[in-house]
This record gives C-alpha cells, sequence and structure tokens, in this order.
C-alpha cells in the first residue's frame, strides 16, 4: 500500500472546501471563496496561516521578490486557491516554486470551477 503524505489532514482540508463548494457553488471570485475557507477552518479549528509571505534565497542574498501563499495550513500544507475556468502547468509550478521556498512536502492546488471542484496533490 502506497504512503500518502499527510492523508488524514488533506481529507479534513478537502472536507473544508466541499463545505464552500456546496454552499457558494461556482461564479464568486477567488477571495470569496477564501475568506469561506478560512471561516471554515476556524470553525473546525484547522490552524491556518493567510497570504504567508515566503522570500527566496539565492546564493548568498535573499531576492527582493516574495511569494504570498494562499493558506498554509497545520503549518505544513500549502494551499492555493483558483476559480478559473481550467488549471495549467503555470498553476502547477506555482505550488512547486511555494513547496520549494516554504519547505512543505505538500501542496493542494484547487479550482472551484463552475462544474465542479478541482483539486490536486502536489507532493516535493
Amino acid at each position: 500500500m502506497a504512503h500518502i503524505t499527510y492523508k488524514e489532514e488533506s481529507y479534513a482540508i478537502v472536507g473544508c472546501l466541499f463545505d464552500v463548494y456546496n454552499n457558494l457553488g461556482s461564479g464568486f471570485s477567488e477571495i470569496v471563496y477564501k475568506d469561506a475557507i478560512e471561516y471554515e477552518f476556524k470553525l473546525k479549528d484547522i490552524p491556518i496561516e493567510r497570504e504567508k509571505k515566503y522570500s527566496v534565497k539565492y546564493k548568498d542574498i535573499t531576492l527582493p521578490h516574495k511569494f504570498y501563499a494562499d493558506f498554509v495550513v497545520m503549518d505544513k500544507i500549502i494551499l492555493e486557491i483558483k476559480s478559473i475556468e481550467m488549471l495549467s502547468d503555470k498553476h502547477l509550478a506555482q505550488c512547486i516554486n511555494y513547496l520549494k521556498v516554504s519547505g512543505c512536502k505538500l501542496a493542494l492546488l484547487v479550482n472551484f470551477h463552475k462544474d465542479f471542484l478541482d483539486h490536486q496533490r502536489i507532493v516535493l
């Protein structure tokens, strides 16, 4: 049986996401979903940090550009929220970069698509 990184934690997170999707449906902007997700996490006592800032180290300097992860859940899982027609490789690359700079092992890339809730696990 394959090991699934943060299986129980992911299950709890995805449960919150489906609560939000089932209540709001589709068509809202990302910020509305993020606000609702934050509310769900607080209801369920799931620790989060919203818009967590990360710096990029390069050789002996820290680059001026910062990354802002939508959520860091339980201090170990990146949660990136989209509300777009279709996820692309650009969004996957964004999550991989977040994993690299954060030291986290798992990112969940979520899209509140008009017809369904799409989510992908990205493990580094």
